[in-house]
């Protein structure tokens, strides 16, 4: 995602400041204007505003407070915009080692994956307080179509894990009307046609019908994430005494899928992946 979110703030003319933990990662955004930063500590020390969009909780926590961490640096002033889907008491965490330090923070989660963030379209999800978004709002108008404030820090992450709940459930949910379809003597092809076109599509549905029924490689939001935001969100409501029948069961079909060797595979490949184990499981 950071990827093709940078090269956005370099045509809004913006001076950049990039590091990456794959350093390769970084040069073509070095060759289009940006600079490259050794450490966390030297993105920190370069800009006032910092943007980080990293896999999971634990790295955002290594990238803030580990050795040449972003508060390693001298940050008093400066703003951090964290968009990783985190959980929100890591979101609330640090926060507060920025304010000890100085510094202002939100969390502001993305819905939307790699095709709307080259085109400017995600929508952010924001916790924090008014003053923070306000100076955070033209990197993040850069970004998005829609910025959505939901309170304070840590209200961001509890907002994009509530819409990952969905989505979570809703491929598994298509997986297995797909399944029903088939064992019933239709093809995949005109179950996913007809439920495109029906109350039970999402909005998504109709531009990944392709990515399901070919099996390609491209993946905008793998299989292994979603097991991972999954399981966040599954922690997150016992946390606050909320029970996810529905989610756990989904969660164990990405975990098998995943166990399978398919971690690297867009989400949707669950519905390929359950259709065929359920098929394979026949045979025997």
């Amino acid at each position: 995602m950071g990827a093709v979110m940078a090269p956005r703030f370099i045509d809004a003319g913006f001076a950049l400041t990039v590091w990456n933990r794959s350093a390769d990662k970084t040069k073509p955004l070095a060759s289009a204007g940006a600079k490259f930063a050794a450490t966390p500590t030297a993105v920190a020390e370069a800009a006032d505003i910092v943007i980080s969009m990293l896999r999971d909780d634990a790295a955002a926590e290594q990238v803030f407070l580990g050795q040449a961490g972003l508060l390693s640096a001298e940050v008093t002033g400066k703003l951090f915009i964290e968009m990783s889907t985190l959980r929100p008491a890591t979101a609330r965490a640090l926060a507060a080692q920025c304010a000890e330090r100085g510094a202002g923070f939100i969390d502001a989660p993305v819905s939307g994956t790699v095709g709307p963030a080259q085109e400017g379209k995600l929508m952010a999800l924001v916790g924090g307080s008014d003053t923070d978004l306000e100076r955070a709002r033209p990197a993040l108008e850069v970004l998005t179509r829609r910025i959505v404030h939901a309170g304070d820090v840590g209200q961001g992450a509890m907002l994009k894990l509530a819409l990952n709940l969905q989505l979570a459930v809703y491929w598994q949910a298509l997986a297995e009307a797909v399944a029903l379809g088939q064992a019933g003597g239709l093809d995949m092809a005109t179950v996913l046609d007809a439920m495109a076109d029906s109350g039970a599509s999402a909005r998504v549905l109709p531009a990944k019908i392709p990515l399901i029924l070919d099996g390609s490689d491209y993946a905008a939001f793998d299989i292994a994430t979603m097991e991972k935001d999954a399981q966040s969100i599954l922690d997150t409501g016992t946390e606050f005494g909320v029970p996810m029948p529905t989610l756990s069961a989904a969660l164990a079909s990405y975990a098998a899928a995943h166990g399978a060797g398919l971690g690297s595979a867009d989400a949707v490949a669950i519905v390929r992946y359950f259709s065929e184990t359920l098929e394979a499981t026949e045979k025997k």
